[in-house]
């Protein structure tokens, strides 16, 4: 079985309570430091082949919790696995709470579209299932990367309305997807919060 482990980055300093996205130098929390290093004991006797990262600092400080307890396991970056890039990055928490966070309402060109999270999320679990047959990966992304796999995995589509529906991962889960004999839909699925 190739096993591929999903974490959500931990918790993150955000004093000015805006959707960050994209945007630099959004760090983890104290509180999201603790988060990650519950993860990185999660996975800590998982026989790792590798550590892939987004490029986001929150999800590189994360990735290098768990590498810290993988000693050799190399940490790899990819935009595959990045955050969203949406037009709404920047604005006021409270302003996307009143409006029902209708994030992929109308999303103008050079944005994102739901179908664009996911294909570029499922390009990087077909690259690693066949560069890492019959391996472990822990893979550090974001919510809605992680939540777009959950969706496409439980066959639902991912949207506005089923972010409503669904269990939103929470920072530092980890959610696991297992891979038979080269499969390209997993045969097991798994979501744990290790806090």
């Amino acid at each position: 079985m190739t096993t591929i482990h999903l974490i959500r980055h931990g918790d993150v300093h955000n004093p000015r309570k805006i959707l960050y996205g994209r945007l630099p130098r959004f760090r983890l929390s104290e509180q999201g430091r603790q988060q990650a290093e519950a993860a990185a004991a999660y996975l800590q006797d998982r026989p790792l082949a590798a550590i892939i990262s987004s490029p986001r600092l929150r999800a590189r400080q994360t990735a290098a919790l768990i590498a810290a307890r993988h000693p050799g396991v190399p940490v790899r970056y990819s935009t595959l696995i990045d955050e969203v890039l949406s037009p709404h990055q920047g604005r006021p928490i409270a302003e996307l709470d009143a409006e029902g966070w209708r994030l992929y309402e109308a999303v103008p060109p050079g944005y994102e579209t739901p179908d664009d999270v996911l294909a570029r999320a499922r390009r990087l679990l077909d690259r690693l299932r066949r560069e890492y047959d019959g391996h472990e990966v822990a893979v550090v992304s974001h919510g809605d990367v992680v939540l777009a796999l959950h969706c496409w995995v439980q066959g639902r589509p991912f949207n506005d309305e089923t972010k409503k529906e669904a269990v939103y991962p929470a920072t530092a889960s980890v959610t696991t997807l297992g891979f038979l004999n080269g499969e390209t839909a997993p045969q097991m699925f798994r979501y744990h919060r290790p806090y």
